[in-house]
This record gives structure tokens, sequence and C-alpha cells, in this order.
């Protein structure tokens, strides 16, 4: 095939014959139009990029000209495209090499098993408390479910950034501009930190617990938001859920209340292959 073939009505008029043409055709053309689209996803935002746009506009005008019966500008076109193509490929190897890669990564059909954005927003909660536990690093995050938390995200900081326990980590250090308050997750994703949360009104609530584990509780009483606290005076952990306050969880524990209200139940069955591969707990000890 050429592009004066593309140009060809004859040639498109052949390729609608009969039911079985049409239908390979067809088939033809979604899996085409697939590889185009993923080919585009993972080039998308490189230096690239600029230069399939540029291939488009060539054969595109190469389709014109051909239409036009231009042969001059077409036969220009074409050792345009010919020689461009070859040229384009030393030069941007670099870019070709980050694009091939982002699109292998895009392409997970040869992935074992796949991570739900759940499963690593569990881990980095984990892995940040593991941290910031033993060493009295006052934390408080909330997770939001179905009810909104735009109340109280408007009160904090705008960061929009992925969930890693390294950045939780880096927020509650003491003394640092954003320690304060509380990390507020959404979709998961830190929309904001440094967020105010409503105080509970409870009288019951023993003194031994400070001003985050009451944000904490107040939450939990008014919406349906996961609430997790680290200690700074013992280094404890609690969560609070839907008014339910549990406080004193060692890691296991911790880790099984989070599976049990963030994961669905069918995610938790997944899982347990990698319980008996020694990967992560899932047993309260």
């Amino acid at each position: 095939m050429n592009f004066q073939q593309l140009s060809n009505l004859q040639y498109w008029t052949s390729l609608f014959s009969s039911p079985w043409s049409i239908a390979i055709n067809l088939f033809d053309i979604l899996i085409v139009a697939y590889i185009l689209y993923r080919f585009t996803k993972a080039i998308a935002g490189t230096k690239i990029m600029i230069l399939v746009r540029g291939v488009v506009i060539f054969v595109l005008a190469q389709v014109v000209a051909n239409i036009l019966g231009l042969t001059t500008i077409s036969w220009l076109i074409n050792q345009i495209i010919t020689y461009g193509v070859i040229a384009a490929v030393v030069i941007f190897s670099p870019e070709i090499r980050t694009g091939l890669e982002r699109l292998g990564r895009a392409t997970d059909f040869f992935s074992t098993a796949q991570i739900s954005a759940e499963e690593q927003m569990i881990r980095a909660f984990i892995k940040s408390v593991e941290y910031m536990s033993p060493r009295k690093i006052g934390a408080l995050v909330a997770i939001q479910r179905v009810r909104t938390l735009q109340e109280y995200i408007a009160t904090g900081i705008p960061l929009d950034a992925n969930i890693s326990a390294e950045l939780l980590i880096n927020i509650f250090i003491p003394n640092t501009p954003l320690h304060d308050g509380a990390v507020i997750i959404r979709e998961n994703r830190i929309a904001v930190t440094s967020a105010y949360l409503p105080l509970t009104e409870s009288t019951g609530i023993s003194k031994e617990f400070g001003t985050r584990h009451r944000a904490a509780i107040g939450l939990s009483e008014v919406s349906d938001a996961l609430t997790f606290i680290v200690s700074e005076e013992t280094g404890g952990i609690s969560i609070t859920y839907n008014g339910v306050f549990k406080h004193d969880l060692t890691i296991e524990e911790f880790e099984a209340e989070l599976r049990a209200i963030l994961l669905p139940a069918v995610e938790e069955k997944v899982s347990f292959k990698d319980r008996l591969l020694g990967g992560w707990k899932y047993e309260k000890k």
C-alpha cells in the first residue's frame, strides 16, 4: 500500500465489496485504531509528539495533492516523508526510546498481577505509619468516602498529589509549614494538607486524647470519612469511621481495618494469594 492507493476511490470501493470484506476491514481498522490510540497516549507530552504531528500534516497534504492531481507536490512530499522519517529516528532517538518505554508501561499485557489504586494507597499508609509511630511524629489523615469533604478541603492548602509514604512522612515532619492540620485524601490523591476538621462535642472522650483525635472523631460524626491518627505524645495509632473510634492499634490491626473498609470483598479474596506467598499480612495478631 502507498499514498496513491489511499487517494484512489476504487481502492476504497473494493474494501466494501462484500459483507465478509466489510467485517474483516472493520476489524482491521479497529485494531489499527487501538494501536494508534495506545501509541499516542504513550508519547503524549514528549518531543516526539511534535514529530508525529508534522508527519500527519505531510500525510494529509500528500492525500490532498493526489486527489487534486498535483504530481510534483505529491512527489516532493513523498521524498520528504521517506527521508525525513530516517532523519527523525536519528535525531529523536532518546525521545523514541522514552516513548516506547511509556508504551510498554501503558500496555499491561505481560504483567502477572495488577495492583489497584486502593491497594497502593493502603500500602503507602502502612509504610508511613510504620515510620511515624515509633518516632512519635503526629499525623492526621482523612479519606473521603461517599459524602464529600469539600467544606473541609476548602480550609486546607491544595496539593493534588499522588499518594506516597515518603510524601506523607515529609508533610507531618514537625516544624514544617504543612505539618499542622489534616491531610485529606480524595479520589486516591492527596487533595489538601493543613485542613481544619470539626472537633467532637462529646464529653465522654478521655483527656489523654488531643486535638488530632478529637478532630478525627468529630469528622466521623458528620461524615462517612475514614480517618487515622498517629499520636505525637505516645506514637499510638488510632482510627475513626462512622462514629467508631479505635485506638492503640498495632500495625497489623491498623492494616486489617484499612483493608476491611477500603478494599472491596472481591479484592480481599484475590489478595489471599499474597498471603500464601508470605507477602502482606491480613490477619490481626
